[in-house]
C-alpha cells in the first residue's frame, strides 16, 4: 500500500494501514479496548524495525510485525495501556526497551536503554529524535524522523497531542508544563507539513491542529 493512500483511520481488529516513504515503512494497528495505536517503523534496506508502544494484544502484535527484525521497542509513556504486551513482546523478539527514565519504573520490564530529551534513537540507517514533553506523565517522550528529500517530517506523539489537543493532565501545573514543552519543542521547531501519529486515534498535521494553540491554553485541557 503506498503512501498515497495512507489515512491513519484503523480500527481494534481490523487491518494495519502501512505508509511506505523514502527510507521508511510506517505501520499502523490499533489494539485492546482502549484503541491504542501500535506502530511499527521498518527500514526498507536492512529490515531493521523498531515498534512504538507495544500495548496489548500480544499475539496480535507478532502478527503485525511479521518477519520484520524488530531490534528496539520504545514505550511513549508509562501508563498501564502502552505497555501491557511488552513482555511478550521482548521475549519473542529480543529487542531492546527504551523509555524515559522518569516512567521507567511503571514499565513490566526493565528499561535497557533510557533517554532524554534530545538523544536519538536508531531504526537502520535511519534517526528518531526523542523529544520530551512533560504534563501527561513525567516522562512522556515524542519521537520525531526527519526524512529525506520527499519524505517530509513524521511524529510519534504518544498520548501527549491529539488531534483536537494535548494529552490529558491531571493538574493546572502539568497541563501548563505540557503546553509549553508542545509549542517550545514541537510546533516552534516543525512546519506545518509535518504529521502527528498519537497513541490513540486518528492522525493530523501540525498545520491543522496549530491554528488552536491558544484555544487549547485557554480553555485549560
Amino acid at each position: 500500500m503506498g503512501s498515497r493512500s495512507y489515512t491513519g483511520d484503523v480500527e481494534v481488529g481490523g487491518p494495519a494501514d502501512v505508509r511506505e516513504l523514502p527510507g521508511l515503512t510506517i505501520s499502523k494497528l490499533a489494539v485492546s479496548e482502549m484503541a491504542n495505536n501500535a506502530y511499527l517503523l521498518r527500514d526498507p534496506d536492512s529490515g531493521e524495525a523498531l515498534l512504538i508502544d507495544a500495548a496489548a494484544e500480544p499475539e496480535a502484535l507478532r502478527a503485525f510485525i511479521g518477519d520484520a527484525d524488530v531490534r528496539t521497542v520504545v514505550t511513549t509513556h508509562g501508563h498501564w495501556d502502552h505497555h501491557r504486551a511488552l513482555p511478550e513482546v521482548v521475549e519473542a523478539t529480543g529487542a531492546v526497551t527504551v523509555a524515559h527514565p522518569a516512567d521507567a519504573d511503571e514499565l513490566p520490564v526493565p528499561v535497557q536503554r533510557p533517554v532524554v530529551h534530545g538523544e536519538t534513537v536508531r531504526v537502520g540507517a535511519q534517526t528518531l529524535e526523542v523529544v520530551h514533553l512533560r504534563g501527561h506523565t513525567p516522562g512522556s517522550i515524542a519521537l520525531v524522523w526527519r526524512g529525506p528529500e520527499g519524505a517530509g517530517t513524521h511524529a510519534f506523539t504518544g498520548d501527549s497531542l491529539f488531534p483536537g489537543g494535548p494529552g490529558r493532565a491531571t493538574s493546572p501545573t502539568d497541563f501548563t508544563s505540557l503546553m509549553d514543552d508542545l509549542e517550545e519543542r514541537i510546533f516552534e521547531r516543525f512546519d506545518d507539513s509535518t504529521w502527528i501519529y498519537p497513541g490513540h486515534g486518528k492522525d493530523s498535521t501540525l498545520g491543522a491542529e496549530r491554528p488552536h494553540l491558544a484555544e487549547w491554553r485557554a480553555r485549560g485541557w
